[in-house]
């Protein structure tokens, strides 16, 4: 089950942040402060989160910005539905776009090509290197 979720509340940003810790432990947690946010549930148990913002350099689209599965629950298409309810919240935001990037994770950029993002190369990339770029239209 996908619940979206208020960030202002302690809780929220409390399961966020070990969400984002057992899910991407060799990454550095996001703030959780601002955008929208949604947690992944089975049975009681808080299993993937994702998160959309509003992007720094245009004002019509989204930007995917973190989301994870716990290795348990992985292979099982929860990373499409993230990616998905957080495409049908830009649109409903009156966003035009959403953009993402992945680096050495063929999974994501799996998921992201089933869900009809395009790679794509910004004018001004905000990534490393290696870093791959996506975006879709809402």
């Amino acid at each position: 089950m996908l619940k979206r979720v208020d960030i202002r509340k302690q809780s929220s940003q409390d399961k966020l942040s070990r969400l984002q810790k057992v899910c991407l432990p060799y990454d550095q947690p996001i703030d959780t402060n601002f955008g929208s946010w949604w947690i992944a549930t089975e049975n009681g148990v808080d299993i993937g989160f994702a998160g959309l913002v509003r992007t720094v350099s245009w004002t019509d689209c989204g930007y995917l910005c973190r989301a994870g599965v716990i290795p348990d629950a992985r292979g099982q298409g929860l990373q499409k539905k993230l990616i998905n309810v957080r495409v049908r919240q830009a649109k409903a935001l009156g966003w035009n776009w959403v953009v993402t990037d992945t680096r050495l994770n063929p999974a994501s950029a799996n998921s992201l090509i089933s869900c009809g993002f395009k790679m794509f190369e910004p004018s001004k990339p905000w990534g490393y290197k290696d870093t791959l770029y996506w975006r879709k239209k809402t």
